[in-house]
């Protein structure tokens, strides 16, 4: 059976994860000195990984994530605009914190998981789904018989983990999604299926991150 292995990584740690900030598709923060540390563990991690094809959002901090990956490996990156996070439109660059008392009734209908609802400006949960199973299961295709390295966002990890477990969009979220780790699928016959996830051994303890 043709099949296509895929290491998720979420980027290192970014300034708006320690403020607790929305980034999403236009939002964007540089990597904070622990995440900078994160993602030079990752590199080195990544090259003990047999790995044939690297892809990165095209993202401030994914880019900066991708960059020890490229170094510490060889390989070329194809930095693609559809790996982006999703777009929360007016919430980005809001702390989350702040979010209720400016965009109050935006934020009731934000908070319901309607996987429908769109934000101004922004996308819905099932808008955001399409866009990255297009993306992925493009960027799978083209790397069938090999292991394809994606560099993306939290969003995109939970997308793809919700996929494989046929995990609706509306039910919360129960499984960890930290910055730099490793996250392995396969894509086979038309399906995802789940082989590891949340790997962050290469990663310092006090690095460690979920923001």
């Amino acid at each position: 059976m043709a099949e296509t292995r895929v290491i998720l990584i979420r980027h290192g740690e970014t300034h708006w994860n320690r403020e607790g900030r929305i980034q999403g598709y236009h939002g964007d923060s540089p990597l904070t000195p622990a995440g900078r540390e994160q993602v030079r563990s990752l590199g080195e991690r990544m090259a003990r990984e047999d790995v044939d094809f690297l892809y990165s959002s095209d993202s401030g901090r994914t880019r900066e994530t991708a960059d020890p990956i490229v170094a510490a490996t060889g390989l070329q990156v194809v930095h693609d605009r559809e790996l982006r996070e999703r777009a929360y439109g007016v919430f980005e660059g809001c702390r989350y914190a702040d979010v209720p008392s400016r965009f109050a009734q935006e934020y009731e209908r934000f908070r319901s998981r309607d996987p429908h609802y769109v934000p101004p400006g922004g996308e819905s949960a099932v808008q955001f789904r399409e866009r990255i199973l297009e993306a992925l299961e493009r960027i799978a295709g083209e790397a069938t018989g090999g292991c394809v390295a994606v560099v993306t966002h939290g969003g995109v990890l939970g997308i793809l983990y919700r996929e494989a477990m046929r995990m609706p969009l509306e039910a919360p979220r129960n499984y960890p999604i930290a910055n730099a780790s490793l996250n392995r699928l396969r894509f086979a016959e038309g399906r995802w299926l789940l082989d590891g996830w949340g790997d962050v051994a290469h990663l310092p303890a006090e690095s460690l991150s979920e923001r």
